[in-house]
């Protein structure tokens, strides 16, 4: 991967055209209730969830409270339009997404119809055109959260790509409106400090309302750290197709099912991220779900991961054991002797060259059952696609009509 990187790095910078990089910020609470800063998260959640998922390069959670944290910003503090340029120039983003919102408690409490009202407030900022883009206002009731914030993504969307969006009505298909008590709970456990907590919340989120995709994928990140197999891959497989997290979970499911030894259903979803997104790894792994098929394919698989990243030892292994158990015991040991080079411990190349320099009947002495394959676990999912946005943009395509 890091070779594939290099090289588009290096067409990337002959070329004229830069996709932009949106940042979105927590929007304000003005109101004095403490407890619905989760909300101004949730906001910003649902428009970075709806960019990410068109492909458009969204900085993540982390990078922005790095920023806060140089700067010296506390969470949910009030930005001046200063401090969002600051904050925007700190990361190099090109457009940035801010906002307020203000929440009003029902005046007739003993006949309660609704939980309140929000007037959400949203700023768009333009750092490379230097101004001041469009102010997009939604209210509505506290209990219709999840529609406003869809409303308000959609227009920022509409705004991201003018001519190649999705129309209101799909993009209200690809986004249910979610349970308000289940949208506070994915929030605070994104908010949470310890695993536990996220886990609680999490595990809450989707009990309340099971279409909370993003729930799912994070309750299926802690279970996956904690090697609990069988729950991660139920989790990832109740991610829905096409979000932002979509083709990361169908990775980490591949992971999942090779751990539970369903190689066939592994194989299958790393090559349903291999066709949108071809990272090394993504090679790699599929190689290694075919290898434990016996499928003839995982050779091809294996080699086109080496190609990204000749410099690589698990890769250079991998091509080495598959050539090694059709019997190309010469090539097999050029590999083994690369892995080496770069890693003169690893004790399992050794024995693998040992066997290749020995030239026995290798489909018996190196069956499939030993499971030396080695996986990634990494995933370079938004440098491939920013830098793909660099060297191939997409051309626009002209909005359909809508009935």
């Amino acid at each position: 991967m890091k070779r594939t990187l290099a090289l588009l790095f290096l067409s990337a910078a002959a070329s004229p055209l830069f996709a932009d990089t949106w940042l979105i910020l927590p929007f304000f609470n003005l109101s004095s209730d403490t407890n619905l800063h989760w909300i101004g998260e949730s906001l910003s959640e649902s428009a970075h969830e709806a960019l990410g998922a068109e492909g458009i390069i969204v900085l993540g959670r982390q990078q922005r409270e790095e920023a806060y944290r140089r700067l010296s910003i506390r969470s949910n503090t009030q930005l001046t339009t200063a401090t969002v340029m600051r904050i925007g120039e700190l990361l190099d983003a090109d457009q940035i997404v801010y906002g307020t919102f203000a929440f009003t408690p029902p005046e007739d409490t003993a006949s309660v119809k609704t939980l309140g009202t929000l007037k959400i407030v949203a700023h768009i900022l333009s750092l490379r055109r230097a101004r001041q883009g469009p102010e997009y206002t939604e209210i509505g009731a506290l209990e219709d959260l999840a529609r406003l914030q869809n409303h308000l993504a959609w227009q920022t969307l509409q705004f991201a790509m003018p001519k190649a969006s999705p129309s209101e009505e799909e993009f209200r298909q690809r986004n249910p409106v979610i349970r308000v008590d289940a949208m506070e709970n994915y929030i605070r456990g994104l908010l949470a400090t310890t695993p536990d907590q996220r886990m609680r919340f999490f595990t809450s989120a989707v009990r309340l309302d099971p279409r909370m995709s993003q729930a799912s994928f994070q309750l299926a990140r802690l279970n996956f750290e904690k090697k609990a197999w069988r729950m991660a891959a139920d989790s990832y497989a109740r991610v829905t197709p096409g979000g932002v997290h979509s083709r990361e979970a169908q990775f980490f499911l591949g992971i999942s099912r090779y751990r539970l030894g369903e190689f066939e259903a592994a194989a299958a979803a790393f090559r349903s991220v291999a066709e949108s997104v071809p990272l090394n790894e993504v090679w790699n792994n599929l190689g290694a779900a075919q290898s434990r098929r016996n499928d003839p394919e995982a050779l091809v698989s294996f080699q086109k991961a080496l190609d990204g990243d000749p410099a690589d030892p698990d890769y250079q292994f991998n091509v080495g054991y598959a050539l090694l158990r059709r019997g190309e015991n010469d090539k097999a040991a050029e590999r083994f002797r690369a892995v080496l080079e770069r890693r003169p411990d690893d004790a399992e190349a050794i024995t693998m060259l040992g066997r290749s320099l020995r030239r026995v009947a290798q489909r018996t002495a190196a069956a499939p059952s030993e499971g030396v394959e080695r996986l990634k676990e990494s995933w370079e999912e938004s440098a491939w696609l920013q830098l793909k946005s660099v060297l191939e943009p997409k051309r626009p395509a002209e909005k359909t009509s809508q009935p």
